[in-house]
C-alpha cells in the first residue's frame, strides 16, 4: 500500500528514546517535526503503533538476480524489507556493474555497490581462483563510470574461492585500494588463507564482513577470547560487519564478543533469494531480532543499520531526521512475545522481542511494508 500525496503526515510516531511526534512530509522532504498528535491535516497517517527511524541501511546484500545463488531481486531486499538503502556486496565486478547500476535505477529501493575485484564477480563462485580475472584496467575504468554508487572495493578470501590464489588476492585489492582510493570490505571464510594472514593488510575504514562466523578461521578463540589480530585491526579502525549469510553468523561467537566488548558496528544481512525465503536470514528484522535477543537495546541495534552504516557510507544524511532533509524513514513495530531465531549454525534460540518493518518513507512516498 502507498500514499503518493504531495504532503502527508506521519503522525504519532514514537521516538527510540520515549515520547511520540508528528512528521510532516511534503514534496519529498521533511518540512516539520513537531509532538506526537499536534499536527493536523487531510492526508493523516495514524503510526501510533509505530517506531521511527532514519532509512535503514543494509551494507551487505546480494541484488544482481541473475547471478544465482547469490542474488535477489532489489525492492524485495529492500522497501519490502523496511530497507531504503541497500549495498552490494560484490556481486558484480567490472564486467557486469552497470548492469546492476541499471537494475538500481529502475528500482525504489536506494542502490550502492562494493565492486567486486574480479571482473566476472559472482558470475563463479571461485573468483579469485584465476589472478588474471583481477583487470586493473577494467576495475579502474568501471569506477571512473559509477563513482556516485561505487563505495569499494569487494575480495572474499575463502580457500573455495581463491583456489591456489593465496593470499595474492589480496595483496592484489589492497594495492587496487590505494591506487583508486576505495576502502576494502574483506569476505573471511574457510582457510587457507587464515585469519592471521589476512587481518595484517586491513586499514582505517576497511570492513571485515562475517565476524561472528562460527567457522574454525574466526577471530575468536575456542574459549572465546578475541584474536590478538582481530584486537590489533580495531586498533587501528577497522569496521567490523555482521553479514549474516547462510554461514556466517553463531549465536556463540556473537554472545563471546559481546561479552568482550567487540563491536557493534554494522548489521547486515548478507540476503539473497534462498536465505531469504528459506532463512535463517529471512530478512533485516529477523536479524535485529537476534541482537534484542543477544541483550542490545534497541538504541543499539537500530544505530548500526542507520547512523554507523551512514558514517561508514560518508553519507551522515542518511542517518538523519531532520527539517529540510529528504524524508528518508523507516516505520517498525517492536513486540513483546516469542520468537524463534536460528543461527547460520542451526542452532535455535526463543527471543522473546519480535522487531517486525511495516513501512518506509522514500522518494516521496509512504510504502507499507
Amino acid at each position: 500500500m502507498t500514499d503518493t500525496a504531495q504532503d502527508f503526515i506521519l503522525s504519532g510516531l514514537k521516538r527510540l528514546n520515549g515520547g511520540t511526534r508528528d512528521i510532516l512530509i511534503r514534496n519529498g522532504r521533511i518540512a516539520e517535526i513537531a509532538p506526537g498528535g499536534s499536527l493536523s491535516g487531510e492526508s493523516r497517517i495514524d503510526c501510533s503503533d509505530y517506531y521511527v527511524s532514519s532509512g535503514w541501511i543494509d551494507l551487505h546484500v546480494h541484488a544482481f538476480p541473475e547471478f544465482d545463488p547469490y542474488g535477489d531481486d532489489i525492492d524485495e531486499i529492500g522497501i519490502k524489507s523496511g530497507v531504503t538503502t541497500i549495498v552490494d556486496a560484490g556481486s558484480c565486478g567490472a564486467d557486469r556493474i552497470a548492469d546492476l547500476v541499471a537494475l538500481g535505477e529502475q528500482a525504489t529501493t536506494h542502490l550502492l555497490a562494493f565492486l567486486n575485484i574480479s571482473r566476472i564477480g559472482l558470475k563463479r563462485i571461485d573468483e579469485l581462483s584465476h589472478l588474471g580475472w583481477i583487470d586493473e584496467q577494467k576495475l579502474t575504468r568501471a569506477i571512473d563510470t559509477f563513482k556516485t554508487s561505487i563505495v569499494g572495493l569487494k575480495v572474499r578470501m575463502s580457500q573455495s574461492v581463491v583456489g591456489k590464489s593465496g593470499i595474492r588476492p589480496l595483496s592484489l585489492a589492497r594495492a587496487l585500494s590505494e591506487t583508486t582510493e576505495l576502502p576494502l570490505m574483506v569476505h573471511i571464510g574457510s582457510a587457507p588463507p587464515s585469519v592471521d594472514e589476512i587481518l595484517p593488510y586491513l586499514k582505517q575504514g576497511d570492513v571485515i564482513t562475517h565476524y561472528l562466523n562460527g567457522k574454525s578461521n574466526g577471530l575468536f578463540c575456542e574459549n572465546g577470547e578475541p584474536r590478538q589480530v582481530l584486537r590489533a585491526a580495531l586498533h587501528r579502525g577497522v569496521h567490523l560487519d555482521v553479514g549474516h549469510g547462510s554461514a556466517s553468523f553463531s549465536f556463540k561467537v556473537a554472545e563471546a564478543a559481546k561479552a568482550h566488548h567487540i563491536g557493534l558496528h554494522t548489521i547486515s544481512t548478507d540476503i539473497y533469494r534462498h536465505n531469504r525465503l528459506n532463512g535463517p536470514v529471512y530478512n533485516m528484522a529477523n536479524v535485529l531480532s537476534k541482537f534484542l535477543y543477544l541483550g542490545y537495546t534497541l538504541a543499539d541495534v537500530i544505530a548500526a543499520v542507520t547512523t554507523h552504516a551512514a558514517d561508514w557510507l560518508r553519507k551522515p544524511e542518511l542517518g538523519r531526521i531532520q527539517v529540510g532533509a529528504p524524508a528518508n524513514l523507516t516505520l517498525f513495530t517492536v513486540k513483546d512475545e516469542p520468537i524463534t531465531l536460528i543461527d547460520s549454525e542451526g542452532e535455535e534460540r526463543i527471543g522473546t522481542k519480535r522487531i517486525e518493518a511495516q513501512g518506509v518513507v522514500i522518494n516521496g512516498t509512504f510504502i507499507k511494508c
